[in-house]
């Protein structure tokens, strides 16, 4: 379930910005704050941290952008160069053990980045707007991610997506990837897309035909497990912004990339 800003990410999105949470006694000259309340963090403030984290601007065509020598941008760059040694070092382990390495990618907003939709709906969320955002398919790309997906598959490891986009945004989502050099393995049998009214059978603890009751973690740990037990791949190593994109298991090494702007539980 992705919740918006304005929901109940407020004390994760500003610890990732890297703000001191407004707690509890906390006030400014001239004012004050009962105790008791535990008052959140001040939104206007929030969304202030936020656009620092990402050095948001506005380019030529309207369009929100993270800067690439911004705090986010700068995180992006250690978790990417961490990454492809991790990945250099378990490939070889892998092989070493008879086992076929592969990589997991989440996609929005471990491949492309939201941000401009996010501002211009004030952090808020619709399934209306959000699917004419991604039939676009026009998101900038995530500060290197489709360098390290073309890094792995330069390395021989197998490369899969797994992502909350539905079927219906399939042709959109691969346009898109293409557009920002992630043009890796993008076919039905590496990208992994959300499909309520057939999900398939290693789905059915938790969804059949018309009845999709899987939790994200349960659709994505789900959808891992398929492609160790039944293809016959090691992950080793699973990327995405959101938590619930990593945990469950058969993921390897874990890689949360930063998104202070939703959360997807």
């Amino acid at each position: 379930m992705r919740k918006s800003l304005r929901a109940a990410a407020f004390g994760a999105a500003c610890v990732v910005a890297g703000a001191a949470l407004y707690g509890a006694g906390a006030a400014t000259a001239g004012q004050s704050t009962a105790n008791s309340t535990h008052e959140p963090y001040n939104i206007g403030l929030l969304t202030k941290d936020i656009d620092t984290y990402y050095g948001t601007t506005v380019d030529g065509n309207g369009v929100y952008q993270a800067s690439p020598d911004s705090p986010y941008a700068k995180d992006l760059a250690q978790i990417d160069a961490d990454a492809r040694r991790y990945i250099a070092r378990a490939a070889h382990t892998a092989r070493a053990h008879h086992q076929q390495p592969a990589v997991m990618f989440d996609i929005d907003d471990t491949l492309l980045l939201s941000l401009d939709y996010e501002k211009r709906n004030n952090y808020g969320y619709s399934s209306a707007t959000w699917n004419d955002y991604v039939n676009r398919a026009d998101r900038p790309a995530v500060f290197g991610s489709p360098e390290l997906v073309q890094y792995a598959h330069s390395m021989g490891v197998t490369v899969f997506y797994n992502s909350g986009l539905t079927e219906a945004q399939r042709d959109a989502a691969v346009t898109n990837l293409k557009k920002v050099g992630a043009d890796v393995n993008l076919d039905a049998g590496h990208m992994f897309l959300k499909d309520k009214a057939n999900p398939p059978a290693y789905l059915e603890d938790c969804a059949v035909p018309g009845d999709w009751k899987c939790t994200t973690v349960q659709y994505k740990a789900g959808t891992r497990k398929h492609i160790e037990d039944d293809l016959g791949y090691k992950i080793i190593a699973d990327f995405g912004d959101q938590y619930s994109d990593l945990d469950g298991g058969y993921s390897g090494r874990t890689y949360k990339l930063p998104n202070p702007t939703y959360f997807v539980g």
